[in-house]
């Protein structure tokens, strides 16, 4: 018996130690496809911008098309959630990274299918830099002509804003032509490029998976090379083995077995009241979430007059290492007291309630509109909101026949922007390219204040001093309150976890999955994105003609329009988990 027991241990040692360094392999397997899922999914949000303009489409249609990144859960979430416990898990993973992957390079298809992009522009290109041109169309009587699972989001959005200062047909065009810089509303950056990096991303992260076993042995249970090697007989192996390990042979499961207990099984999980409200608190706060994630980009572009580039930089550097932060640290405070499920529901609904508190403030923090005459002021100065495109005419250019569904800015030396040189009143223009100047600029005169100079650059003015301190402002609070929601996070998925029975939790986690990622990943850009669209003060034109995306927004009023749904689904989000907390203390849960 003493010898049998050597050579056991002898035979256990090194294939106990292959099966830690297989687990190892696992894991940080695992931790790849995590990374680079949530890499691919955070560049789809921070490229949005860049596929709007160069589409020219409008923000609703953008929203479907990010919501449709979440479609192909409906098909097979809650199927592979249930089924993928009795199947190959390692080759299940491997196969979903390799569609994720194909998914990703179709993305970026439609770029090599297309011409060059042609962006808005009512001037021509002279040669020759010491030349002055004569624009005006009143003169020539012509009409004139955009943790591991943080780590993910935090490199795609990096790599967002580094590709949205990358032209968009990099390496095919002249860049030296473009008038146009990664400030302007234009401006397309190299979306495609980033598809293709995250695509093979998460294409290497699937080749550990098809090298894995289907699970690993149980411990304190033999698996022998041959039999003709076995040390002992199986009434031997019975002596040794625990009781429970003595289990039969594994037979062949059908589908038909598998699926009969499928609907009674989904009867018993909805039936637990703190599951289903939980989901609905989920549900509820991953629709503001996704709505606001998805345009925050262009809201701090259009009311902080911040660039897109820097936008998705300052996201994925301050907001989501305080959401990483923030998880963390909800971990350790629950660990650290000791808290159950109690203490759990208490510390979850008070981050949401600090969230809260930190979102209502944002509201109050503003710029005023960019200064664009027709539109937001008059030719005169004077602040006036207009979403009538008829505005753009005055005195000025009433006789130049100007066109005023192009887009070309121009800004003043007076500090006022001019939808198009000809709507400026521009006669003449030297130099090329980003250093064209526009002189003689009539509708500069009709300022109350005295202008000595006529002149204008091309792009946008910038906006005021005092905005870049109140977009301090707003990041302070933004990352603060990104970091006190997180701090509910763990907590909250401890309660979710306390609340299922074990042989129900798989199925539990596939479920909520796929209705928060469903009914809470898909809606969201949509009508948000319908909403931001009524906001609209000027709309691009298409080459053939038909309206392209936005250019300018009414920066107050896309600031209710943004955040006020936002606050309305989270005080429905702080009133369910109130009811969740009131159920944990009723319920007889386990610690």
């Amino acid at each position: 018996m003493k010898v049998i027991a050597e050579n056991q241990s002898q035979t256990n040692g090194p294939k106990a130690s292959c099966c830690f360094y297989v687990f190892q392999l696992f894991l940080a397997s695992m931790a790849f496809v995590y990374f680079s899922k949530a890499f691919g999914g955070a560049y789809m949000k921070s490229s949005i911008t860049q596929i709007e303009r160069r589409f020219d489409i409008p923000s609703s249609l953008i929203g479907f098309i990010d919501g449709s990144f979440e479609m192909g859960n409906l098909l097979v979430i809650a199927f592979v959630s249930y089924f993928g416990a009795k199947l190959h898990r390692p080759r299940l993973i491997g196969i979903g990274c390799v569609i994720m992957a194909a998914g990703c390079y179709l993305t970026a298809l439609p770029h090599f299918f297309q011409g060059p992009y042609k962006y808005e522009t009512s001037v021509s290109h002279s040669t020759n830099v010491n030349s002055t041109e004569s624009i005006l169309p009143c003169l020539s009587n012509h009409t004139c002509i955009h943790t591991v699972g943080i780590l993910g989001p935090m490199f795609g959005f990096m790599l967002g804003s580094f590709l949205a200062k990358i032209y968009v047909d990099v390496g095919s065009v002249d860049l030296d032509t473009i008038t146009i810089t990664h400030k302007d509303s234009r401006w397309v950056g190299a979306w495609w490029l980033g598809f293709i990096v995250t695509g093979t991303v998460i294409l290497m992260s699937s080749i550990p998976f098809w090298f894995l076993p289907k699970s690993l042995p149980k411990q304190g249970k033999e698996e022998s090379p041959s039999r003709s090697t076995e040390l002992s007989t199986v009434a031997e192996q019975e002596n040794f083995l625990p009781e429970e390990n003595q289990e039969a042979e594994e037979k062949p499961v059908t589908f038909k077995e598998l699926a009969k207990d499928f609907i009674p099984s989904l009867r018993r999980l909805f039936k637990n009241s703190i599951f289903s409200l939980m989901v609905l608190t989920y549900l509820v706060v991953v629709n503001g979430f996704i709505g606001m994630i998805t345009f925050k980009p262009k809201f701090m572009e259009q009311t902080f007059g911040q660039s897109a580039s820097k936008a998705i930089f300052l996201i994925g550097i301050l907001n989501l290492p305080a959401v990483a932060l923030g998880i963390i640290t909800g971990g350790f405070v629950l660990k650290r007291f000791k808290l159950g499920v109690i203490g759990a529901a208490r510390v979850s609904i008070t981050a949401s309630i600090g969230s809260f508190c930190m979102l209502a403030i944002q509201v109050f923090i503003q710029c005023d509109n960019a200064e664009v005459a027709g539109l937001t002021v008059s030719y005169q100065g004077a602040s006036h909101v207009s979403y009538n495109p008829q505005t753009l005419l005055s005195q000025c250019n009433m006789g130049c026949s100007c066109s005023i569904k192009h887009w070309d800015p121009v800004c003043a030396y007076n500090g006022m922007t001019y939808a198009s040189p000809c709507l400026a009143g521009c006669q003449t223009s030297t130099g090329t390219g980003k250093e064209m100047v526009f002189h003689n600029c009539t509708c500069i005169s009709e300022m109350t204040a005295p202008v000595s100079n006529m002149s204008a650059v091309l792009g946008q003015c910038p906006r005021k001093s005092d905005c870049d301190n109140k977009f301090k402002i707003y990041m302070a609070l933004s990352v603060l309150g990104s970091f006190i929601s997180a701090c509910g996070g763990t907590p909250g998925y401890i309660v979710l976890l306390r609340s299922i029975q074990p042989d129900l939790k798989s199925l539990a986690l596939g479920m909520q999955t796929l209705i928060v990622r469903t009914l809470g990943g898909i809606p969201p850009p949509i009508y948000f994105g319908a909403l931001i669209d009524r906001t609209c003060l000027k709309w691009g034109t298409k080459q053939c003609g038909g309206r392209g995306a936005c250019r300018l927004y009414d920066a107050n009023a896309f600031r209710y329009r943004k955040t006020s749904p936002w606050l309305a689904v989270y005080q429905k989000h702080v009133h369910f988990k109130s009811l969740d907390f009131k159920l944990s203390m009723t319920s007889d849960l386990k610690m």
